[in-house]
């Protein structure tokens, strides 16, 4: 299996059926031999069922996951991951904030061996933002930016951890999310901290990216959950350092 595509996906309904022929399409146009794997974190609507009817070319695998109770995206990654079973894995968000092509860059830059983890950011010149965020999203963007570099040392040269819209090698994608605790949103934080202790490099490239509105990450519902979360790593990680 060449690459493993994970899409996690919460009162998806609407968008997943689209996901999964984008990202079948981007298999089949680049000849590589993948499997999908959308994991529902326990959708009240129908997001499972309509990702295991949605038809995919003949070798393309599909892989419908649900789960029960709603633990959070970090969760859902983390249970995509874990089933893979490709050389490179990837996961993206629902909606297709970034065109499947993007990937082919974060393929390259770990099979020429520039990396073992590629992220897609925003941040970089070469970005295309087709949509941006919101200004309220954009400055809480920067707030975040500014706690995760100062308070959890997150690399500098990373510009954009939160970006969903990554690629790895398969065993080492597999290693960081059997070790992973967080289930919320914060799990982009808690791998780039254990992909950095383990000596794993990361890089970034450059995106197409616009703004989905439609997300599930309410900055009035979820700010409490989010610095809990960030506190939960950072004290997960530093027992596990003296340990």
């Amino acid at each position: 299996m060449d690459l493993s595509i994970v899409i996690p996906a919460y009162e998806e309904s609407r968008k997943i059926s689209r996901d999964i022929r984008a990202a079948a399409a981007f298999l089949t146009g680049n000849s590589l031999e993948g499997e999908i794997i959308v994991v529902d974190d326990c959708s009240s609507d129908n997001t499972a069922a309509v990702a295991r009817e949605t038809p995919v070319p003949n070798g393309v695998k599909l892989l419908s996951i649900r789960y029960e109770p709603h633990r959070g995206k970090g969760a859902a990654v983390r249970t995509g991951v874990l089933a893979s079973t490709g050389d490179y894995v990837m996961f993206a968000d629902s909606g297709l904030c970034v065109p499947y092509g993007n990937a082919l860059q974060g393929i390259y830059m770990i099979r020429d061996g520039q990396c073992d983890i590629a992220n897609g950011s925003r941040k970089m010149i070469d970005s295309d933002i087709q949509q941006a965020q919101p200004l309220h999203r954009r400055a809480c963007s920067r707030l975040f930016k500014w706690v995760v570099y100062h308070i959890l040392n997150i690399p500098r040269h990373l510009t954009d951890t939160q970006c969903g819209f990554k690629v790895y090698k398969g065993h080492v994608a597999r290693e960081l999310y059997a070790c992973a605790v967080t289930d919320g949103f914060m799990f982009d934080v808690e791998i780039i901290l254990r992909a950095r202790d383990r000596d794993y490099r990361i890089e970034e490239f450059p995106v197409e990216w616009k703004c989905d509105l439609d997300s599930r990450l309410s900055l009035t519902r979820t700010p409490w959950p989010l610095i809990s979360e960030l506190r939960m790593i950072r004290k997960t990680m530093n027992q596990e350092r003296r340990s």
